[in-house]
């Protein structure tokens, strides 16, 4: 193995490690030149570290032989989205304003991801200050999805899926104000799991909005999302959102899908989807119930009662984090970046309040109506196919807002209630791009969806497939290499019979065990001046 090593998933390639069948340095250094080969293709990375990387893969090496593991991540390199303070380092946050900026304090997160042995290589590219979901920059460069570089690869959290997709790092960490983590998981064909509010420390982020914003990991597979997940999630005082919970082992070993119970939406919820994203969605339902998952129809309320209120909060907090700057540097800021951060001078602070008041009601309800008899529900991420880079860029005022519900339509109410969701890989359109949908749970669910996204990844190829021009970046790679003693699933196409099962179930309001779907009041919130 030489740089094939690069393609290695995080579970893979720290299972060799502690055999010592690859070095620490070999992984880190095959990494880097993935890295290097891919700037004009990708364009992934806004700082790239290689001597520090090396030098912390020595000493990973050095403490291995020393019978010294740190963690579950050691020797694994890493990289995150360019929001995570580290002292004496500079954080871009994608923007020219703060291009300069040196923190004098380390995230805790990262903190806890040293702690756990993980090798730092980069800093990864984003939209602009966390402000657009489609991952384009207009002072570091578009990053570009790995799968046609013609096209976007969905944002904020751009570089952190596509270095992921091009085999450039196991694993990477977003952020998710919006959908940040899981579009551009869905756009690139890569695994994001946006966790519960409070779960994982935010201490030393740059923040878009404090009342919905989440850092999560992201990775090729749900197995590598839980050892990410293991290491950096858990309570932590300096953050005074965080929360006070025991966590469990985010175990995914043996995760089977029988007795899981997952709902998915019917009647006029059967969402107008691209004909490619609605035929992929349907048959990862298909897949699930054929390897035993039981399909709960449910009817669900209006999401204008979530999606309204968090643009509210989005655009009111937005605004109040970035006012010193609108009036101090305007013209640094991108003029799309200033529409959307200006909207939020026009919120009445009634509204903002009264949005935020609605937020335990409006969740207990959700939980108790949609998710009372299962344990995930399965919904769309992006109703669209990842648009070209010169769709993406046509965002003037008028089109604007339509646009961006296009892209946010499906994942920003996830954040309002603060509930989690796994982003998982499940085909691709006619033209070779990727699908994926979520699982959201009820809150700090994360090891239920991350078995469920496990068990439903053993049973499908999706988060196997890379782009074609890795082969020749990696001709002789293996996914999994033989040496791990793990076989590589093949997908399992669905039975006709769970086809026709689920078919009449999703019709008919009720689920193939024989449960009913009860009608329920809507209970509709009330801010003066918004229809929710």
């Amino acid at each position: 193995m030489t740089d094939d090593l690069a393609a290695l998933d995080a579970a893979s390639a720290a299972e060799l490690i502690r055999k010592r069948e690859v070095s620490c340095v070999g992984l880190t250094r095959a990494c880097l030149r993935a890295i290097e080969r891919s700037r004009e293709n990708v364009n992934a990375f806004i700082a790239v570290w290689p001597e520090q990387a090396i030098a912390s893969a020595e000493r990973a090496d050095q403490e291995l032989a020393a019978g010294r593991p740190r963690g579950a991540l050691h020797g694994i390199p890493i990289a995150w989205k360019d929001v995570l303070f580290r002292k004496g380092a500079v954080t871009t946050v994608g923007s020219r304003i703060c291009r300069d900026l040196q923190p004098q304090i380390t995230a805790t997160i990262l903190e806890r991801l040293a702690q756990a042995g993980a090798i730092f290589v980069g800093a990864l590219n984003l939209s602009e200050m966390i402000m657009s979901p489609t991952g384009r920059n207009a002072h570091y460069g578009d990053c570009r999805n790995p799968w046609n570089k013609a096209h976007i690869t969905g944002g904020s959290s751009s570089g952190s899926a596509a270095a992921l997709a091009a085999r450039l790092v196991p694993l990477t960490i977003g952020s998710d104000t919006g959908g940040s983590i899981r579009i551009p998981a869905a756009l690139c064909g890569v695994t994001g799991l946006k966790p519960t509010y409070g779960l994982i420390s935010r201490f030393g982020c740059f923040p878009r909005a404090w009342s919905l914003d989440v850092l999560g990991p992201m990775a090729r597979s749900a197995q590598d999302c839980a050892m990410l997940a293991a290491a950096i999630a858990g309570f932590d005082e300096r953050d005074p959102t965080s929360a006070r919970l025991p966590l469990p082992a985010y175990d995914v070993d043996g995760a089977q899908l029988r007795g899981a119970r997952i709902a998915v939406p019917y009647g006029e919820h059967r969402f107008d989807l691209d004909p490619a994203v609605k035929a992929a969605l349907e048959a990862s339902v298909e897949q699930l119930a054929d390897a035993g998952a039981t399909i709960v129809p449910v009817k669900l309320p209006s999401f204008e009662r979530y999606y309204v209120p968090a643009n509210v909060i989005n655009k009111a907090e937005g605004s109040a984090i970035h006012s010193h700057w609108l009036r101090t540097r305007r013209q640094d800021y991108s003029p799309a970046v200033v529409t959307r951060l200006e909207a939020g001078y026009h919120i009445p602070a009634t509204h903002y309040l009264d949005a935020l008041r609605a937020r335990s009601r409006l969740l207990r309800e959700f939980v108790k109506s949609t998710m009372n008899n299962a344990d995930a529900l399965h919904f769309p991420v992006v109703g669209i196919a990842a648009p070209s880079i010169a769709e993406a860029g046509r965002e003037d005022a008028e089109r604007q807002p339509e646009f961006l519900r296009a892209m946010t339509g499906f994942t920003r109410w996830v954040n309002y209630l603060g509930l989690p969701a796994l982003s998982l890989p499940c085909g691709f359109t006619s033209t070779g791009l990727p699908v994926g949908f979520q699982l959201v749970g009820r809150p700090f669910s994360e090891r239920k969806l991350l078995r469920i996204g496990h068990a439903y990844q053993h049973v499908t190829e999706w988060h196997l497939r890379a782009p074609a021009w890795l082969k020749k970046s990696y001709p002789m790679a293996p996914v999994m290499p033989p040496s791990t003693g793990r076989t590589a699933p093949v997908m399992k196409a669905a039975s006709s019979e769970a086809s026709h099962r689920i078919g009449q179930a999703i019709s008919s309001g009720v689920a193939p065990g024989g449960d009913t779907v009860a009608d329920r009041e809507k209970g509709d919130l009330k801010i003066p001046g918004l229809s929710i």
